[in-house]
């Protein structure tokens, strides 16, 4: 089943006309990366501590599903979905805005994610199985103003990092086998699915600067100073992304999220673990 699984979500990124640009039907994501995470694996219950006592747990979450049924969560399935060559290398040569191809991946592309997310929920209960998207969940929440900066009640990257998929950045980014240029997702089901193994000795092994004290690429990268040896500044990187940028190119790219991902192109773990 977990094979399975990982085929159906595969399937539905190469094939699924929505991981398409309208305009040359190439796609926006290359070919999924799939892990598992216990729903039960103490890391989500750390979260609370590491980002707040608002993010919440698998059983949480299925506590406060729309079902009204409860039931016990077993299995986080998580993805990555890579960005492509050419959108990276678009990207690559801009030192201001996204190129055209990154802002329509990440407004069109995370349009396809949330579908992803919903077809997954899908196969799962024609299958027998209770299945739900914390990204889509109606306990969801954004929190602006916390310690760990703007945070959320379920944070894709931490769950990717449970389920064995990378490991953080200096830039809270995560870095992935196929580098830190992607978007992710996630599904909690009370379908048992072994876990992935997570292959690092800490949760920043993938990233050079936190490994060796080398790299710091990605700080040269950002124009707005979001990014120092000490970290990643979360208010200034916001304004920034959501604020700067959609007001000085959205409306030329036609889309209402732009993104940014300088500090995740024309760097070494762009698209590799360096």
């Amino acid at each position: 089943m977990k094979q399975t699984v990982c085929d159906e979500i595969r399937r539905f990124v190469l094939e699924d006309v929505g991981n398409l640009f309208p305009e040359s039907d190439e796609p926006y994501f290359d070919e999924p990366l799939v892990g598992f995470a216990a729903a039960d694996d103490p890391l989500f219950t750390q979260y609370k501590t590491v980002i707040g006592d608002f993010h919440l747990t698998p059983s949480e979450l299925a506590e406060s599903s729309e079902t009204g049924k409860t039931w016990m969560p077993r299995t986080v399935i998580c993805w990555v979905l890579p960005v492509t060559e050419a959108t990276r290398q678009s990207n690559r040569s801009e030192t201001l805005y996204p190129s055209r191809a990154w802002a329509r991946t990440r407004n069109y592309g995370e349009t396809f994610n949330a579908s992803l997310r919903r077809h997954l929920v899908s196969y799962l209960s024609d299958a027998g199985y209770h299945a739900f998207a914390p990204q889509l969940h109606p306990a969801w929440r954004e929190y602006p103003d916390t310690p760990a900066g703007v945070a959320s009640s379920w944070s894709e990257r931490h769950a990717a990092y449970a389920a064995g998929l990378g490991t953080f950045s200096l830039n809270d980014a995560l870095i992935t086998p196929r580098g830190i240029a992607h978007r992710l997702g996630s599904v909690i089901t009370d379908l048992h699915l072994e876990p992935s193994p997570k292959p690092y000795p800490g949760h920043q092994s993938n990233c050079l600067f936190h490994r060796g004290g080398t790299c710091a690429v990605c700080i040269g990268r950002c124009l707005v100073g979001a990014l120092s040896r000490s970290g990643h500044d979360k208010p200034i990187c916001r304004d920034h992304v959501y604020g700067t940028i959609p007001k000085a190119v959205g409306e030329l790219f036609q889309v209402a999220s732009t993104g940014c991902g300088l500090c995740q192109t024309d760097v070494p773990c762009e698209s590799r673990i360096p």
